[in-house]
């Protein structure tokens, strides 16, 4: 398969982009306005947002695996699998 040229790709996902950022922005604006934004900051949820946004604008080819890992837990080969519900 043929990726998409890069021009098309902006043409096509510009304005789809453009409002994702602009709602991210307002939610980072409405935890640092909050009560409590001291403590909201140290917030390991608000850690992975702010790791998440230095991956944004890094160079690296491929941001959305690295958004992934950065939200997803580690593998645990442990883990109990899931009995069926039936």
């Amino acid at each position: 398969m043929t990726p998409l040229p890069a021009a098309a790709a902006l043409d096509q996902f510009f304005l789809d982009a453009r409002s994702k950022l602009l709602e991210t922005a307002a939610i980072f604006d409405r935890i640092g306005r909050g009560a409590g934004a001291e403590a909201a900051a140290a917030d390991p949820r608000a850690a992975k947002l702010r790791r998440a946004v230095e991956a944004l604008l890094g160079d690296a080819p491929n941001k959305a695996e690295l958004l992934q890992q950065i939200f997803s837990l580690a593998y645990d080969p442990e883990w109990p699998r899931p009995a069926p519900r039936f």
